[in-house]
């Protein structure tokens, strides 16, 4: 059924609602950490979010070459968050740019060999992966409800009313609301609470006023960039990680759109990430990688037209020239933010679920595989110094819960459903057995 223009802009604005918050919040972390000026932070904040509109262009935009043509949305991977830093702080501004654009290409090249892992991928795989990203992420959700880390009021009576309540709105009207309005439920509940949190003086309008209304992209703006060895050797195990998390969502957004992938299919996904990483390499923005919250947000509205995704991508274009109109998104409480991010991150978890329903459980493997992957995850996420003597360059692997239990899935499947001679698919009932040679 064809929609409106209205509505499309608005499923379109409901998607750069969803990620913009995840997608400001990296730059933020790593420019506070490596010491940007005030005006270094705003060009990194902007140039960011434009990048971000378009390695999702390039993602949707399925050709020949590049592309896994389906409704995903690329952000700044939370995985680089931390070798960033070191790398900055270590090396240098021109280092971590340098070690970027190495990596886009590093991704480039080998999209096609790691595309010929989709063997390694089967449900049971899949489907613990997406639960876990989905798991991990919940805490998020909750701290932002609270305020955020570190905020003054942090779990303020005021912060938790205000994050349910954006829960409880969205709830409503996913139970009550009929067509468009259904599908818009997260925006509604995000714009509906933004507006009571007004009269509480929670919406903060001065970096509306404080932003600048058009700026342009620059080649190289902190500098031409500088090679050293350990920076792209880190940076090229982020992009593995992040390759791994990307199959986790490209698989369950097949599923949502009813679309087999095939290895063709994921080196063009790849592709198409390499591409984007090295573009923000050159711009001097950051790695990108696909945005799980995004995956909840097509599940719960129902909509599954890579058009809306366009739309999405030409809007976060045009926050990232126009700052002045980005910043409005800014202005949104942390709390309204983390109670909308709740339930798309607990519909990530649950379409993990249903993948993992079609997976054969009386294999006693499937249940171990499953069950160790997830523990690890959750541990991870649950106690982040568990892996404290770990040497800071593996530190990328197990300071996350959902790398550390993507990584667990991947090699318990090899360990138990794996023979040298045999393969013997047990993920799917009533599967056929193959002879792998």
């Amino acid at each position: 059924m064809q929609m409106s223009k209205p509505k499309q802009l608005s499923l379109g604005f409901q998607h750069v609602l969803a990620m913009y918050a995840g997608a400001v919040v990296v730059p933020l972390i790593v420019g506070g950490a490596i010491g940007l000026t005030p005006a270094q932070l705003t060009y990194l904040i902007a140039i960011d979010i434009m990048m971000c509109g378009i390695a999702t262009i390039l993602q949707v935009w399925k050709n020949k070459f590049s592309g896994i043509g389906l409704p995903v949305v690329l952000g700044c991977t939370f995985t680089a968050v931390g070798p960033m830093i070191a790398i900055g702080n270590t090396y240098g501004i021109p280092s971590i740019y340098g070690a970027i654009l190495v990596t886009g290409l590093f991704v480039l090249l080998i999209g096609k060999y790691f595309s010929k892992m989709i063997r390694f991928f089967p449900p049971v795989v899949t489907g613990t992966v997406v639960t876990t990203i989905g798991i991990t992420l919940v805490p998020v959700a909750m701290h932002d409800i609270s305020g955020g880390q570190g905020s003054a009021d942090y779990g303020s009576g005021l912060n938790l009313a205000l994050g349910f309540s954006t829960l409880a709105v969205i709830l409503i009207l996913f139970r009550f609301g009929r067509g468009f309005l259904k599908s818009i439920a997260i925006l509604s509940g995000i714009v509906i609470v933004t507006l009571v949190s007004s009269f509480f003086g929670m919406v903060d309008l001065a970096p509306v006023r404080d932003a600048s209304w058009f700026h342009l992209p620059q080649l190289f703006f902190f500098g031409m960039p500088e090679f050293n060895l350990i920076p792209i050797l880190t940076m090229m195990l982020v992009a593995v990680v992040s390759l791994v998390e990307a199959t986790g969502v490209y698989f369950a957004l097949g599923d949502i759109c009813e679309e087999d992938l095939d290895d063709r299919d994921l080196k063009r996904g790849y592709r198409a990430e390499g591409l984007a990483i090295i573009l923000g390499g050159l711009f001097n923005a950051f790695p990108y990688t696909t945005y799980s919250q995004n995956v909840g947000l097509v599940q719960l509205s129902g909509v599954k037209s890579r058009q809306i995704i366009y739309i999405a991508g030409v809007m976060l274009i045009l926050l990232g020239l126009v700052p002045k109109i980005g910043a409005v998104t800014m202005a949104i409480p942390t709390p309204v933010l983390g109670g909308a991010m709740l339930a798309m991150f607990g519909m990530v978890i649950s379409y993990g679920i249903k993948m993992l329903s079609r997976v054969d459980f009386d294999n006693q493997n499937n249940l171990m595989i499953v069950a160790i992957s997830i523990g690890m995850g959750l541990g991870v996420t649950a106690v982040p110094d568990l892996f404290a003597i770990v040497p800071g360059s593996l530190a990328v692997i197990t300071e996350s819960g959902i790398v550390l239990g993507s990584l667990t899935a991947i090699v318990l499947n090899i360990v138990f459903n794996f023979r040298t001679d045999k393969v013997k698919q047990t993920s799917l009932k009533g599967e056929q057995v193959t002879n792998q040679t």
